[in-house]
């Protein structure tokens, strides 16, 4: 029986990920050093702590950063051969301070030393990658510095959709950029991550901010560039309006189990 949650404590903006029969959870860790907390399980039930794989300075350096800064919403993702990391460096609290730089840093084992990271960008946060038939896409939110009434989504103004756009270690970003989802009318989009089944692209995000209004989000194309639509009941996991006693879920991914069942982490 899974008791939930499965890691108490602080562990928030679980990355889920699953490769063969073995699962992962990557988590944010802030200001707290090493970077990126990543548990594994092989029952869902009981998980220990494989890795901190942001354990130097040339993967993660914090110096200066004040506090609630540091690694926002790590993303793990597998390719076949290797792990891959991205994560969100986050400098400054106040202000727009939202085009923290965004890094990826790949490894054969979680347990092995990670590569020295690339700079993808500095656009956005809470950014992941998608590996699809031996391409990578790389999506994150877009923070929007033009002032109030220029956003794509009412709602909050600042948070200006999901843009995907296609990355390789070679080249880093190529190609066409695609604002691939506004968001809904709960706001502040942030958080995407793909995932694919039965030739459907699904794309679930964070709306509502981190405090009660928060919630999961849930769209989908045929086609990864889009047109998204939305689900019809929008918010697939929220505690608005509720009293139980876990609040605030919303920063979440789906994967399918290795027995054909789909789960989430949240």
């Amino acid at each position: 029986m899974i008791r939930n949650p499965v890691l108490p404590g602080f562990n928030p903006d679980p990355s889920f990920l699953r490769v063969g029969e073995d699962y992962y959870l990557a988590t944010s860790t802030f200001e707290w050093f090493p970077g990126v907390q990543i548990h594994h399980s092989r029952d869902l039930v009981n998980w220990r702590l494989a890795a901190r794989p942001l354990d130097r300075a040339g993967l993660l350096d914090m110096r200066g950063e004040p506090d609630s800064c540091g690694v926002w919403a790590p993303c793990l993702s597998h390719d076949g051969e290797r792990f891959w990391l991205v994560y969100t460096d986050v400098k400054r609290y106040d202000g727009s301070f939202k085009d923290a730089p965004n890094y990826i840093t790949c490894a054969e084992r979680v347990e092995e030393p990670w590569s020295d990271p690339w700079h993808v960008n500095s656009s956005g946060f809470d950014p992941s990658l998608f590996h699809d038939d031996g391409r990578k896409w790389f999506v994150n939110m877009r923070w929007n510095h033009r002032g109030k009434g220029s956003g794509c989504n009412p709602a909050h103004d600042a948070f200006d959709g999901i843009l995907l756009q296609e990355w390789s270690p070679e080249r880093g970003l190529v190609g066409e950029v695609t604002n691939i989802f506004p968001g809904t009318d709960r706001g502040l989009t942030e958080a995407p991550h793909l995932f694919k089944r039965d030739g459907w692209y699904y794309l679930t995000t964070a709306e509502g901010g981190t405090g009660y209004d928060h919630a999961v989000t849930m769209a989908r194309a045929r086609d990864i560039r889009g047109p998204y639509e939305t689900h019809p009941a929008k918010h697939v996991i929220t505690a608005k309006g509720t009293d139980g006693p876990i609040q605030r879920t919303g920063h979440g991914q789906y994967v399918e189990t290795h027995w054909g069942g789909i789960i989430t982490a949240s």
